[in-house]
């Protein structure tokens, strides 16, 4: 097809390719296997792999790109023991002085500018997207789990909210959810849809979108036979600079027999409990925080559909209203706070 492509090995045991995107001049990750394009956290976030080693290899040269792959940097270089980092750059360098040696000058400095593009890509860790969430898709059930790449470690390490850049300038996130519909609106950002309740969780288990067709009711609750489930949603502002001022919740939840909801609503700085009403409830303890996670945890109910006596944002199908619903102010961090 024309495109200049790179043999991507990494030491845990996978393989897949790297194409170059001439329009938008960068590496693109490429897995025929799993049938995705430019979704380099699938492994570390979808699969759950402990990445260390990434090496991407080509006619000419032989690149280290395990940064393109982790959001974690830190804790992947706690993993790469092999041999000093300075030795393997040595390494990397005179093999691809090597391969260089006869390419003429003009490839060379297209090589070294391309390089230099991954760089500065390498040394800012990326934020997960949705499509990178899911567990591996080939291979048998049986393998897979034997591997540890079914997608139960990114029930653990979801998507995470960060305000945008029109968020950051009014200083508001709000956030808006029907599972009639199913999906959230993010008002604060010019109403932008997101469609599927699970694109926007950040840890979940054992939990499902259920809908009660008979009824015409429809809400999130645990998998069938489930004896307990949580699920969280996470915003994080101070990545960007921003810290919060106010919190306003809506957590619609109901229970049947002896089905027991949690909800709780916590910071790096607070926590408080929540009731579930159909209210919206606002607090000011939560000033200064920089992430802010709400959690339902549910559990109890009584014989085979005990399951189904925990329910979160039920709802009618044919309704209209938001039984979810997030407002947080905002506010700039100065350099001063940061040492007080």
């Amino acid at each position: 097809m024309g495109f200049e492509a790179r043999f991507v090995w990494c030491t845990t045991d996978h393989v897949w390719t790297e194409v170059y995107s001439t329009s938008q001049k960068r590496w693109l990750h490429c897995d025929p296997c799993e049938n995705v394009c430019d979704k380099p956290l699938l492994y570390e976030i979808g699969w759950g792999k402990k990445l260390s080693y990434i090496f991407a290899f080509s006619k000419d040269e032989v690149v280290d790109v395990s940064w393109r792959y982790s959001c974690k940097h830190t804790e992947l270089l706690t993993r790469r023991t092999q041999l000093g980092e300075g030795l393997l750059r040595q390494t990397i360098n005179k093999l691809n002085s090597e391969r260089k040696h006869f390419l003429p000058q003009e490839r060379k400095q297209e090589l070294l500018e391309r390089y230099i593009v991954e760089l500065v890509e390498f040394i800012s860790p990326k934020t997960p997207n949705p499509g990178e969430l899911g567990g591996r898709i080939s291979g048998s059930v049986l393998w897979k789990v034997t591997r540890g790449e079914t997608g139960t470690h990114a029930q653990n390490h979801g998507f995470s909210f960060l305000a945008t850049e029109k968020e950051k300038t009014a200083k508001l996130f709000h956030l808006k959810y029907s599972a009639a519909e199913n999906n959230y609106i993010r008002v604060s950002n010019d109403n932008e849809i997101i469609h599927n309740w699970e694109k926007g969780v950040w840890k979940m288990n054992s939990v499902l979108r259920k809908v009660e067709q008979d009824w015409k009711m429809v809400y999130i609750a645990r998998t069938e036979g489930a004896a307990s489930a949580r699920v969280s949603w996470k915003f994080d502002c101070g990545s960007v600079g921003l810290k919060i001022v106010n919190v306003s919740i809506r957590s619609t939840s109901q229970t049947f027999q002896s089905g027991n909801i949690q909800w709780h609503l916590h910071s790096n700085l607070t926590n408080v409990d929540l009731s579930g009403d159909q209210n919206i409830h606002s607090f000011a303890n939560f000033n200064g925080s920089t992430e802010l996670i709400l959690e339902a945890e549910m559990s109890g109910g009584d014989g085979d559909v005990a399951w189904q006596h925990t329910q979160l944002f039920r709802q009618s199908l044919d309704d209209h209203e938001y039984p979810m619903e997030i407002i947080i102010t905002l506010k700039d961090i100065k350099i001063k706070d940061e040492y007080q």
